[in-house]
C-alpha cells in the first residue's frame, strides 16, 4: 500500500510516500515544499496545493496521512497552520483519496515510543524503520514519514485504530 504522509506547515510542508507490504516498508519520495514566507499567505497556500497534487499525481498514493495542528501558546500561528492543512486535505480530497489524521504526540508515541521525542529521535527512527542509513533530508521531511509510518503501523494492527477524518 502507497501512503503519503504530509506534515502542514504554511513556511515549509513536508511530505513523505512510503510503500508499506506486510511488515517491509520502503521509501518512495520524499521531501518539502517552500513557498517562501514573504508571500501573502493565499499565494503560499497555493504553492502548497499545487506542489502536493503533484507529489499525489507523480506517486499514486492509496491514501494520506495528515499530522494535526496543535493548539500552542500562539493563536494565530494555529490559525495559519490550520489553513496550510485545509489545503493538504482539499489536494487529498480532490484526488478522490481518503485522509487520516494523527496528532504530533501520537506520531512520537508510533515511532519513537515517547511522546515528548524530539525532531532529532523522530528523524533516527524514520531512517531506521527505511533502513535509510544517514542520507540527510529536511526535519520536514522526516517529520512526514513519520506519520505516513504512524499510519501504517495503525493499519497493520501494531497500535490502537483511530478514525478517518470525517
Amino acid at each position: 500500500m502507497v501512503i503519503l504522509g504530509i506534515d502542514p506547515g504554511s513556511v515549509i510542508t513536508g511530505y513523505g510516500v512510503i510503500d508499506a507490504r506486510g511488515r517491509q516498508c520502503r521509501l518512495l519520495d520524499q521531501g518539502v515544499l517552500r513557498p517562501g514566507s514573504r508571500k501573502v499567505l493565499a499565494d503560499r497556500l497555493k504553492v502548497i496545493y499545487d506542489g502536493l497534487c503533484e507529489v499525489i499525481d507523480r506517486n499514486r498514493p492509496e491514501l494520506v496521512a495528515v499530522e494535526t495542528a496543535f493548539g500552542g501558546r500562539f493563536p494565530k500561528a494555529a490559525l495559519v497552520l490550520g489553513h496550510a492543512r485545509g489545503v493538504a486535505l482539499l489536494a487529498a480530497a480532490n484526488r478522490g483519496l481518503q485522509v487520516w489524521e494523527y496528532a504530533p504526540r501520537e506520531v512520537k508515541m508510533a515511532i519513537v515510543r515517547a511522546g515528548g521525542a524530539s525532531k532529532q529521535q523522530v528523524q533516527f527512527m524514520v531512517r531506521a524503520m527505511l533502513e535509510l542509513g544517514r542520507e540527510t533530508m529536511p526535519e520536514d521531511a522526516s517529520d512526514a514519514l513519520a506519520v505516513a509510518l504512524c499510519h501504517h503501523h495503525r493499519i497493520s494492527g501494531r497500535i490502537k485504530a483511530v478514525d478517518r477524518i470525517r
